[in-house]
């Protein structure tokens, strides 16, 4: 199927004089004032998504996308790499694409949007060069299969603007990975997410997936807002990669469709993770320095800005809690987006995200990374999903804690609390 086609967008504006983003002072009459903040979130994700989302959508994403695979690697096929790149580069990204705004980005919106739409449908199709090969066997398609179907539940028009081929294609991909046994830790999350995205869907899904996955990590809370990963507690961002923000969503949809199957109220399931986000979220803004910079702590840290992804969800849901002021969040966010995506070169010469920390690295890859991997920095940009009306983009920017406790200014004293 060929889509619609839009029009170009012309007169692109000039470059950020730092990022090389482009910066536009467009404003449609009668439209919220355009935030410097906001311009500079819109054009790093695009710096950042637009590069996999236009190969992918013109059938040359397997032909163009420069893999980069480290010499530590397991070996494992090289094929879950692309999954691994497009979902994690959508879970993020979703939010904005989504959003319907008049306005200056508006065409630069539906632009991403028609290509995230191509890419869904490319992903499924057997006589694409694109297509995902979910029959490649490794256990990592269940992982960002999870990413992939968590975009859907972000941005449901994802899903609701394919063609019924389309449709019933995804469905059988996903519920062909239930094959794919996934070990007792954060992967419960992966397969429960699959199964609530089929819920959100009403489409047949397998409760005890979901059950399981909920259960497990009710038992795994550690207390003051962390989890374990497992039966272990490790310190590093896992909370932010995959526990909090997929429990959230998981738990979003089993409340929306009411699920028979959970023995209690699953509002209150529902109401106690959100506290407990609100709570990691707390650490999360006090782990950022007065210079942006943050702890560079455990396994994946070339995850980049996906660290804070909480702090995107809850700003993205308007849920983050009384003690972080939205002004201070997004000042923080800034922050860190610039001082690790200005200050220091991530991208290779054609564009693409390289695997390193704050600049490209190799040698800080994991086991199981490839470049693909590092697209899950998108989910730090969810608030972009917000409209510029929204108090989070109007709100004047405020120093975060780290910056008004080393100023010698007042700040908020911390304290843990029990849920």
């Amino acid at each position: 199927m060929q889509r619609r086609e839009f029009l170009t967008f012309a007169g692109m504006g000039a470059l950020l004089s730092l990022t090389g983003l482009p910066s536009f002072s467009l404003q449609a009459k009668n439209t919220p004032k355009i935030p410097q903040d906001y311009d500079f979130f819109v054009g790093l994700l695009e710096k950042i998504a637009d590069p996999v989302l236009s190969i992918f959508a013109n059938q040359n994403f397997h032909k163009k996308f420069p893999l980069q695979v480290p010499k530590n690697g397991d070996g494992r096929d090289q094929r879950v790499a692309y999954l691994e790149c497009f979902g994690r580069t959508i879970a993020g990204a979703a939010p904005w694409i989504a959003l319907n705004e008049p306005g200056p980005y508006q065409q630069r919106r539906l632009k991403m949007r028609e290509n995230a739409l191509q890419c869904y449908e490319y992903s499924v199709d057997p006589k694409s060069p694109d297509y995902l090969d979910w029959d490649v066997g490794h256990g990592q398609m269940l992982v960002d299969s999870a990413y992939y179907t968590q975009a859907m539940i972000r941005a449901p028009l994802l899903w609701q603007q394919q063609s019924n081929k389309t449709k019933q294609r995804i469905i059988k991909e996903i519920k062909s990975l239930r094959k794919i046994q996934p070990p007792y830790t954060n992967w419960l999350l992966f397969a429960a997410m699959n199964e609530a995205f089929l819920m959100s869907i009403d489409e047949e899904y397998d409760p005890i997936r979901l059950d399981y996955a909920i259960r497990k990590f009710k038992e795994w809370y550690v207390g003051d807002g962390w989890f374990a990963d497992g039966q272990h507690f490790a310190f590093d961002y896992y909370g932010s990669y995959v526990i909090h923000p997929m429990l959230l969503d998981i738990l979003e949809v089993m409340a929306n469709k009411e699920a028979y199957f959970w023995k209690g109220d699953i509002k209150v399931e529902l109401d106690t993770e959100i506290k407990r986000s609100q709570r990691f979220c707390e650490h999360l803004e006090r782990l950022i320095s007065p210079t942006g910079t943050y702890p560079p702590i455990g396994r994946s840290l070339t995850y980049r800005t996906a660290a804070f992804q909480p702090l995107a969800q809850l700003a993205l849901k308007n849920k983050l809690p009384d003690s972080l002021p939205v002004g201070q969040v997004r000042a923080a966010l800034k922050a860190v987006h610039e001082t690790i995506f200005v200050k220091h070169n991530n991208f290779s010469e054609d564009g693409f995200l390289k695997i390193g920390f704050t600049g490209a690295n190799i040698a800080l890859s994991d086991w199981y990374s490839n470049n693909g991997s590092m697209y899950i920095t998108t989910a730090s940009f969810l608030p972009l999903g917000l409209p510029l009306s929204d108090l989070f983009w109007q709100s004047p920017s405020e120093d975060w804690t780290q910056k008004k406790a080393f100023a010698g200014e007042a700040f908020k004293k911390d304290y843990p609390v029990e849920y």
